[in-house]
């Protein structure tokens, strides 16, 4: 089995000390002459030697990671998140480790397993965090955390978008389609932000004398094989337009309204919310509220990291924008 170069190999083939080696590596090398740290440095690609992970958190007091935790990695949502976080953490020299939880149990375990092995802060966009978690986890351990999609939770640094408005916005669509039945597919047990994107879908409704009811929402998990069964709950009540609070769940219906003989839109207009990646490759292209989520998980690292460099930062505030995505998926009624 092969060993492990050490710091002490690259002293001995730099011809210096450790001690010498450890603070140039660890950019506090300042009073070394450049000779000397440009032969260290390429000692060190020559060797290939990586510096020791714990040995350079005691050096650095501090870990330079992250902590994510997302409720479904598979969803492609969260998916552009995380490429948003690695972008920013990378260009400041952290490192996202990322876990998907979506039990509370579990995301207390990687919560306290991260806080174990010395995270600087955190992203939460689970929606099994509560204050107690926050209170007794975080905030007593003095980490700096944002939670995402959870602000009403939250009292402190913020990235949102609007969801009332997404929902209005999709609802003032359809009814520029000139739809007036129509259904709703959402989970069961829905979290503060999809709560507010139906609010703000039926608000509008309601404007119109044509008020959502309650019998008009169907229950899905939020993925595409819940969006695939709730089809049959969908045609019982035989809506002109279908309106889902994730891609994910439209991509579902779309395969169940093919299998049962139904056409979209010419029978049913589907209406989506992400704008995930495929949701313009199905057929037909599908209608969408555009979330920005690659700069969404972009804008949340650079205020963790603002935080971690400034713990007595003012709260930080990052409003960002939706937008109606218009494709083949809704037909317009006639008049």
């Amino acid at each position: 089995m092969t060993r492990k170069v050490s710091i002490k190999d690259l002293a001995e083939a730099s011809g210096v000390s450790v001690t010498t080696v450890s603070q140039i590596l660890n950019g506090k090398g300042d009073r070394f002459s450049d000779e000397t740290k440009r032969r260290v440095t390429a000692l060190q690609k020559s060797l290939g030697y990586v510096p020791d992970f714990n040995a350079r958190n005691l050096i650095m007091k501090s870990a330079r990671t992250v902590g994510v935790l997302v409720p479904d990695i598979a969803n492609p949502f969260f998916s552009i998140f995380i490429k948003g976080i690695q972008e920013v953490a990378r260009k400041n020299d952290f490192v996202p480790i990322i876990f998907d939880a979506n039990e509370s149990q579990q995301l207390q375990s990687y919560l306290e397993e991260l806080i174990q092995r010395a995270a600087d802060g955190f992203i939460i966009a689970s929606a099994t965090i509560d204050r107690d978690a926050v209170d007794t986890i975080l905030k007593r351990n003095e980490i700096p955390y944002l939670l995402f999609d959870q602000n009403a939770v939250s009292e402190g640094d913020r990235v949102w978008i609007d969801d009332e408005e997404g929902g209005r916005l999709a609802a003032e669509y359809l009814i520029e389609n000139n739809h007036k039945k129509i259904v709703i597919v959402a989970p069961e047990n829905p979290t503060e932000n999809i709560i507010r994107r139906i609010s703000g879908f039926k608000e509008v409704f309601a404007k119109t004398g044509n008020p959502i009811k309650d019998d008009d929402i169907v229950n899905s998990e939020v993925t595409k094989n819940g969006g695939y069964h709730a089809v049959s709950q969908i045609i019982e009540k035989d809506p002109t337009a279908v309106f889902t609070i994730s891609d994910e769940i439209a991509i579902g219906i779309y395969r169940g309204l093919k299998e049962n003989g139904y056409q979209i839109p010419n029978d049913i207009s589907v209406m989506g919310y992400d704008d995930i990646d495929i949701a313009e490759y199905v057929t037909p292209e599908l209608s969408t509220i555009h979330q920005p989520a690659f700069e969404m998980g972009q804008v949340a690292t650079e205020l963790l990291i603002n935080r971690l460099k400034n713990r007595k930062l003012q709260p930080q505030n990052k409003k960002l924008s939706l937008k109606l995505i218009k494709r083949r998926s809704v037909k317009r009624l006639k008049d």
